[in-house]
């Protein structure tokens, strides 16, 4: 391929800096990572102004019904995610990591500014939740291969023995859209009415948010592609990628178990949190958001610094004992909370939540880019995170709400999470004894 040979033929150029070193990988970090920022950024305003959503977009005379037809809405884009996992992520793995993240951007912005500024059901009627179903559609799409895509370029620039550290920074890039969106949340509860956000202020951060994307698209569209990329003498055409693929189905089914522990306990912590604080615990919207606000701060701490304690002591030590907790432990929690709810109560159980998410996450993101086989790194990274994120974490709001109206019990959602912790322990169990791995498909 014409990119190889230009590659050889640069003149050489003298070492950098250990310095200049540091500050090009902090560069490409940022770079790389400002995207994932982007859609988490979005995706929290959703599930956080779920109210005024449902209000705006979806009008009934029961609450508890525009409720779960906004989280529908939400949860619709999830199952996007496998389409774009293997069509975006077929896209990346052929073409060069670089174009394709670029290329997810773009489709992700047109997602968030339909959801910005579509009028709601009021002037354009049934329109309205349409233009927002398909907003979420599009982000959907995109973000089934962002997340990998970003995770794998991560995998290939880190270096030596740091894989761990430098690939939590994907997920830890997200927290800082969540921190980020709920400082901004509070400061508008503030500065508002709480008429005049139902009405209208609501769609303040969602324009601050497109505002953004032109900034983001231009300082990713400098990346250069990861040399491992390079390295690859061919790349094989989608047909080959489907046979690679079909041959480990077995190994992307473990993958997507891998993920279900830190898809809901992500979304059960953060996007669902405002909602749960204020219709279950009766807190107040600023105290609903600053609880948000903290575990985002305690989930950017965890995730590089779990990470890096995976590259030192292994993957699966951290993954089997934090998934293993989330089962034993994720109900009782909440139903401690429950019994006594308080802002306080509240800090305490979340962050006790975000230690085993941020553990737990911090090691196996990366563990699932080196499980998968290099050709088809991003499309099966991809395609394991994305359907486990659509049949799990993404329904964790919707899944939340219906299971507390349906139990009559307020600490329901701990239920899920425990499941979520038990599958994932399972799966730690079959990669790391060895049951299922890679398998090369036939003729190859």
């Amino acid at each position: 391929m014409t990119i190889h040979s230009t590659a050889s033929a640069a003149p050489a150029t003298p070492a950098a800096s250990p310095a200049g070193r540091a500050q090009s990988k902090l560069g490409t970090v940022i770079r790389v990572t400002s995207g994932n920022f982007i859609e988490m950024y979005d995706f929290f305003l959703f599930g956080f102004y779920a109210h005024q959503i449902a209000a705006a977009f979806f009008p009934t005379t029961s609450e508890y019904a525009a409720l779960m037809m906004t989280f529908a809405t939400f949860g619709a884009g999830f199952f996007m995610r496998p389409l774009g996992a293997i069509f975006l992520g077929s896209y990346i793995d052929r073409i060069g990591r670089r174009k394709g993240l670029v290329l997810t951007l773009g489709i992700m912005a047109s997602g968030t500014a339909l959801i910005a500024f579509v009028p709601g059901y009021a002037t354009i009627g049934l329109a309205a939740p349409l233009l927002v179903l398909i907003g979420r559609l599009l982000q959907g799409f995109s973000a089934g291969v962002e997340l990998g895509g970003v995770s794998v370029y991560l995998s290939e620039m880190a270096t030596p023995g740091n894989k761990g550290f430098y690939v939590s920074w994907q997920s830890a890039s997200q927290q800082l859209a969540v921190i980020f969106s709920a400082a901004l949340g509070y400061g508008l509860n503030h500065a508002m009415s709480k008429d005049v956000i139902a009405d209208w202020g609501w769609r303040i951060p969602f324009f601050i948010g497109c505002s953004i994307i032109p900034v983001v698209f231009y300082i990713r569209r400098s990346l250069q592609e990861t040399q491992a990329y390079l390295a690859q003498k061919s790349h094989p055409t989608f047909r080959q990628m489907m046979r690679t693929m079909a041959a480990n189905w077995p190994l992307v089914v473990v993958g997507a178990m891998l993920v279900v522990m830190t898809t809901v306990a992500f979304y059960l912590i953060t996007v669902y949190t405002p909602t749960f604080g204020k219709s279950v615990l009766k807190l107040s919207t600023e105290d609903s958001l600053l609880v948000t606000l903290i575990i985002g701060l305690s989930n950017f701490i965890w995730l590089p610094v779990m990470g890096a304690v995976s590259d030192r002591i292994g993957r699966w030590p951290v993954m089997a004992v934090c998934s293993a907790l989330a089962a034993v432990t994720a109900y009782p929690a909440l139903s401690w909370l429950i019994a006594h709810p308080s802002f306080g109560n509240m800090v305490l159980i979340e962050l006790w939540l975000s230690f085993l998410y941020g553990s737990y996450n911090g090691a196996t993101i990366v563990a699932l880019t080196e499980i998968i086989p290099v050709q088809v790194r991003t499309t099966g990274f991809s395609l394991a995170y994305s359907l486990a994120t659509a049949l799990f974490g993404g329904m964790t709001p919707l899944l939340s709400t219906w299971l507390i109206e349906a139990t009559g019990d307020k600490a329901a959602p701990g239920y899920w999470m425990a499941c979520a912790g038990a599958i994932s322990l399972v799966a730690t169990f079959l990669v790391y004894r060895g049951i299922v791995k890679e398998r090369v498909p036939a003729g190859a």
